[in-house]
């Protein structure tokens, strides 16, 4: 949600993620492996944006989606295992820090 919301804005955005978040970018709903994913039916069902909505607005409104190499061998993810519709990029830490250049890290 953050990162769709600071998109909308017109900030830069780029989504890094690594470990126990790769299934966030994982074909099909992978997303749903998640801790908390359970809520996902629970809150589009009283108006909330669902995390398959937050990903597709991030897409439009292009958000950079990163994903740590060293997370996928961490876990035994092929690249192959990754969504093919956000754009994510396999990449490591030096090349987030280089395209975040001066901008902020927020964590979650």
């Amino acid at each position: 949600m953050m990162a769709s919301a600071a998109a909308t804005i017109d900030r830069p955005v780029t989504v890094f993620v690594t470990m126990d978040a790769v299934p966030l970018l994982e074909s099909g709903e992978g997303w749903r492996r998640l801790a908390g994913s359970d809520r996902d039916d629970d809150l589009k069902g009283r108006g909330v944006a669902d995390m398959e909505t937050l990903l597709q607005a991030c897409t439009a409104l292009d958000v950079g989606m990163m994903v740590c190499e060293a997370g996928l061998k961490g876990l035994d993810v092929a690249e192959d295992a990754l969504r093919d519709d956000l754009g994510v990029e396999v990449t490591g830490l030096v090349t987030f820090y280089q395209t975040l250049g001066d901008g902020q890290i927020v964590s979650l």
